[in-house]
């Protein structure tokens, strides 16, 4: 069994082993820097598993951003009927990509 842990960032619950590439909501940094999540709510392994309530104490999991980016466009349209009202918009949600390093 290989150690993981579940992390919190962006309002979303992540589960992560070393080595793991991930997308998350976009973080302040640029490619190359080192990151840290320190919202850990759980840390298991071969022998212990530690659930924090809400945080486990002194879990860090640790990181490197490899890229900032937008994702695919989606298209939002608004219409309401028999009375020309028509409204088009687009999106793309901006995010990182994280390469999971250590989980101390």
């Amino acid at each position: 069994m290989e150690k993981y842990a579940v992390i919190l960032t962006g309002g979303k619950q992540y589960r992560v082993s070393v080595g793991d590439e991930i997308f998350v909501e976009k973080l302040e940094g640029e490619a190359d820097e080192a990151v840290k999540f320190e919202q850990v709510l759980a840390v298991v392994d071969d022998e212990a598993q530690v659930f924090g309530a809400p945080y486990v104490e002194g879990a860090v999991v640790t990181g490197k951003i490899i890229k900032q980016g937008k994702g695919k466009k989606i298209r939002i349209i608004k219409h309401k009927a028999k009375k020309g009202y028509r409204k088009r918009q687009g999106h793309r949600q901006p995010y990182t990509k994280v390469v999971i390093e250590a989980i101390a």
